[in-house]
Parts: structure tokens; C-alpha cells; sequence
């Protein structure tokens, strides 16, 4: 057992990132992630080995997500709880966050759907089959919306997937030469 929840602990960076995508908040997002290894420590043992426990634990923190998302509203509906939060803005003092920020915004401007299975196959690298079983849906579904999601990114961002500034065009050439 002590194997496994090294194995685990290993995946809490992973977890985050997960959350912080989910809540857009990063004290909700590391409650949400403690929630989820208070269920995931005592059913370590149903997890099996060999398998994947990044994807095992993905499931776990979407559901303790939609559990909470759900207490919210009927939260709500009580009068008892506000619901929306709003997130400070911080102007980029770089040319990198420039272009770090165009697509963040090309990425928000993605549906939620669009958002998760990217996030989850392109950023934290799981695989299609992995990725559906961590959104309940069929693998096609999956790889229907990674297609649709990157195109639509590339549009977002303009021709050829990614529009240069001059800001970015010099970054690139202290890239190079440097």
C-alpha cells in the first residue's frame, strides 16, 4: 500500500492543475483536491495496478466537482451562498505573456467541452481512452471534440494557427540568437 500512495502523491501536481481548471480558483481547487484524496486514500486498494491511476484519480476529482457544484446551487436556490466570484486581472509585463495571453484567451473562448478534453489529452497527456473514460463518453466522442477544439483553437489564434506580433516576431529572434 505504501507503494501506491507514493504513486499517488506523485500525481497531486497533476491533480491540481486538474482542479484549478474545474474551479478557476486556487483555494477551491486545492479543497477540491484534498477532497478527492480523502475518497481516494481508503479505496486505494480498489484501484489496479496496471492501470492508470492519473486517469482513476481524474475521475474521482470530476466527481467530487459535480457533487460541489451541485450542493452550490441547491446553496443557492437556499439564498445561503454567492455564487460567482470574480478573478483579479493582472496587465502582462512581458512579451511572453503577450503571446502566453493570446492564447489563454483564444483557449477561453473554447466551449467547456472543448477546454476539458484539451486540457486533459494535450496538457496532462492522457491518452483518448483514458481521456473518455475520465468524461464518461464514448472514445469517438473524444477524439471528435480534441479535433474540432484544436481547429478551433488555430482559428482562434489566426492563419496558420498562431498570429505573431512584432512583439512576439523579436522574442522569437532573441530566441534564435541567444
Amino acid at each position: 500500500m505504501a507503494d501506491k500512495l507514493k504513486l499517488l502523491e506523485a500525481e497531486i501536481p497533476r491533480l491540481r492543475r486538474y482542479a484549478r481548471f474545474l474551479v478557476r480558483d486556487i483555494d477551491q481547487a486545492d479543497d477540491l483536491v484534498q477532497e478527492c484524496l480523502t475518497r481516494a486514500i481508503p479505496k486505494i486498494d480498489s484501484w489496479t495496478e496496471g492501470t492508470n491511476l492519473r486517469a482513476w484519480l481524474f475521475v474521482i476529482l470530476k466527481n467530487c466537482h459535480i457533487n460541489e457544484v451541485r450542493h452550490n446551487r441547491r446553496m443557492a436556490v437556499d439564498g445561503d451562498v454567492d455564487v460567482e466570484q470574480e478573478t483579479p486581472a493582472v496587465a502582462p509585463s512581458q512579451d511572453a505573456h503577450i503571446a502566453l495571453r493570446e492564447v489563454r484567451d483564444a483557449f477561453l473562448t473554447l466551449s467547456e467541452e472543448h477546454r476539458e478534453v484539451l486540457l486533459l489529452v494535450a496538457i496532462e497527456g492522457l491518452q483518448y481512452e483514458e481521456a473518455a473514460v475520465v468524461l464518461d463518453v464514448a472514445l469517438g466522442t473524444v477524439r471528435s471534440r480534441l479535433s474540432r477544439a484544436r481547429q478551433a483553437l488555430r482559428d482562434a489564434l489566426g492563419e496558420g494557427g498562431w498570429r505573431r506580433t512584432g512583439a512576439q516576431m523579436s522574442l522569437a529572434r532573441e530566441t534564435r540568437l541567444g
